[in-house]
């Protein structure tokens, strides 16, 4: 199984040369050749005398015009100590050490089998940078997966990468991927982080599509709490990505790569606001694909389709349709440079955790109710009578005149004893065939013998009885609303009473959109609209009777939570549950299958989300809705 605690460094491969390039550019050649220096000066490696004479060989030829007479042995013996700072010259030291010590080396060759430092069996190769190599690897001496990232010493960017796990391993804190050792051995450089088999990756989750709206609350919640407290303690992330955040068997989500990714690909904040804003916006680049399985920017990244580059950043709910609400408010706030509505931008994962804190709790969804059938029960079989005995009667010869006075009676032959048991035997196995074969049919034949009386009587014009079912009662509706949680002005709001006045014959209708069947694809109907019925107090509902216009529309049916609130719910959120699943409505007749389990609420929705052609608009691309009658039963 792939190592997810590896995936966030890197599913991209990355160039030396890239590397070394986008280093450069960050500082001159001068400071380049001092961090380089610098390095060799730390880790001691045995190559580094060679170097050390070079500078002090070309000053001396320097000073030639004025101590020409000690030329030879000035430099060994006599002026060790006055040529000491000269390596400080910027020119002969950039030249001369950038090609012994360069502040990048590429990742060391390494294969399956090998060991590190006499412990650490290496067994897959997850990712392969210009720089490191991230391996699954197999800890000998505590018999446990771990992961592994190897690098070449010797170079700018390793030291600030066992810098960065260092501080990483201090943090201590379970929502982030742990890092277990970090050691500069030799020429080589190896850094052991914590193996989580059973997570998997966000990038993974997405695959599939956007998330749950619980799920993507809960991921942006654990994940902005955890970096709040990260920066509380001076660390930070810079590169958050889906691949970066885990989601294990029960739920947690935990972080990887907290500080030591950016180490690893040489990415510096300016300061700490700039810290906290780029995690702010990976942030929010996370929720933006969690709610609308699409990346928030031009390119195409992590398996999402990129936005058009003309849209620029935006709010989920400009892109998908029943998005909630304060997610994509907050999703704004966090992404957008300007969030629209007068929201106020948020710039530092501290702010962004108190804004979830204030918004209202998403619920989790409850489970669809589980209905168990009723088995028939086996019918006891008839009792078959035992057979009668045979009787048997004995005869003995009468002596007559001629024969002499019988003696004592001769024993009965053995064969009429034989013919008597194999008689006996064989009616007894006769009887208990009859029994088993009776009880099989018993069994076997109580449901055709069930559907043939319901069958018959069916025929016959007689409805079976046999398991009559309640009728549902028809509940009292206090009133009826237009549904608009995105525009303060209704389409038809004046007449949304049409819906429930009993009469067919009036409806609820919507004006005609054009272009698009989602309510012409405005920001403003993002979900849809709909006739919210209120039945005055909290009643048991069981099952909802659509009547409409025409067919064609898309439709479900929805109810608020069973509590004492006397307004209904004015975003879809508020709905939590289900009568019947989102689907296009065939007929002008929609009626919702009684539930096994009837729920109490007080408030109805029944919602629509797209709209039927409109007959009298072909040309134009009209699309047009109504409701003309809603009934709700107990």
């Amino acid at each position: 199984m792939a190592d997810r605690s590896e995936a966030p460094v890197e599913t991209s491969t990355e160039s030396i040369d890239d590397a070394v390039s986008a280093d450069s550019g960050d500082t001159d050649d001068a400071t380049d050749a001092e961090l380089a220096s610098e390095t060799a000066s730390e880790t001691g490696s045995p190559s580094e005398p060679e170097p050390v004479e070079t500078p002090e060989q070309e000053s001396e030829q320097e000073s030639e015009p004025e101590a020409p007479a000690s030329e030879e042995s000035a430099p060994e013996a006599d002026e060790p100590a006055s040529e000491a700072p000269e390596p400080k010259d910027p020119k002969p030291t950039a030249a001369q050490a950038e090609p012994e010590l360069p502040l990048l080396r590429s990742a060391p060759v390494r294969h399956s089998g090998d060991r590190i430092a006499d412990r650490y069996r290496l067994e897959e190769c997850i990712a392969q940078a210009g720089i490191f190599s991230s391996w699954r690897a197999m800890d000998e001496k505590l018999r446990r997966a771990v992961g592994v990232h190897l690098l070449a010493s010797g170079h700018q960017r390793a030291k600030d990468a066992v810098a960065a796990a260092r501080q990483a391993a201090l943090l201590g804190d379970p929502r982030f991927v742990q890092v277990l050792d970090a050691v500069e051995d030799g020429e080589l450089v190896y850094i052991i982080r914590e193996w989580l088999p059973d997570a998997v990756d966000l990038e993974t989750l997405l695959a599939e599509g956007p998330l749950e709206t619980y799920e993507a609350y809960q991921m942006v919640r654990q994940v902005t709490d955890a970096l709040a407290s990260a920066h509380r303690r001076g660390l930070s992330h810079l590169r958050l990505t889906p691949t970066c955040v885990l989601r294990s068997d029960t739920g947690q989500y935990r972080i990887n790569g907290i500080a030591m990714d950016a180490a690893l690909h040489g990415l510096v904040a300016e300061d700490r606001a700039d810290a906290e804003l780029r995690d702010t916006q990976a942030v929010g680049e996370l929720l933006f694909a969690a709610l609308t399985h699409r990346w928030p920017h031009a390119e195409d990244r992590f398996g999402l389709q990129g936005m058009p580059r003309s849209m620029g950043l935006v709010a989920p709910e400009q892109v998908r349709a029943g998005v909630h609400r304060g997610l994509s408010d907050l999703c704004a706030q966090a992404l957008c440079p300007e969030p629209g509505r007068h929201l106020e931008r948020l710039t530092s994962p501290e702010a962004l955790a108190k804004a979830i804190s204030l918004m209202p709790k998403v619920r989790q969804p409850e489970p669809e109710p589980l209905t168990i059938p009723e088995y028939p029960r086996p019918r006891t079989s008839p009792t078959v009578p035992a057979p009668a005995a045979v009787p048997t009667t004995a005869t003995r010869p009468v002596p007559g005149p001629n024969r002499p006075p019988a003696g004592p009676p001769a024993p009965a032959p053995r064969r009429g004893n034989r013919v008597l048991k194999w008689s006996f035997s064989l009616v007894l196995l006769a009887a208990v065939g009859l029994g088993s074969w009776a009880s099989a049919e018993a069994l076997l034949d109580k449901h055709d013998t069930a559907a043939g009386q319901s069958k018959t009587q069916i025929s016959a014009g007689i409805q079976p009885t046999t398991a009559p079912q309640p009728s549902p009662t028809l509940l009292h509706i206090a009133g009826a609303t237009e549904f608009s949680p995105r525009d303060e002005q209704t389409i038809a709001g004046a007449t949304a009473g049409l819906a429930v006045d009993g009469n067919p014959g009036t409806s609820w209708m919507i004006t005609p959109f054009f272009n698009y069947p989602n309510f012409g694809n405005f920001s403003t109907r993002s979900e849809g609209s709909g006739i919210v019925v209120d039945l005055g107090s909290v009643q048991t509902v069981g099952s909802v009777k659509i009547t409409l216009p025409f067919g064609g529309q898309t439709l479900e049916v929805v109810a608020a939570a069973g509590t004492d609130d006397t307004t209904a719910p004015t975003d879809y959120s508020g709905y939590l549950y289900r009568l019947s699943n989102l689907a296009v409505a065939t007929g002008t007749t929609v009626d919702t299958v009684p539930l096994a389990h009837p729920i109490r609420t007080r408030f109805v929705l029944v919602h629509i989300t797209s709209l039927a052609v409109d007959p009298d608009l072909t040309s134009q691309h009209g699309y047009y809705g109504g409701i003309s009658e809603i009934q709700v039963f107990s």
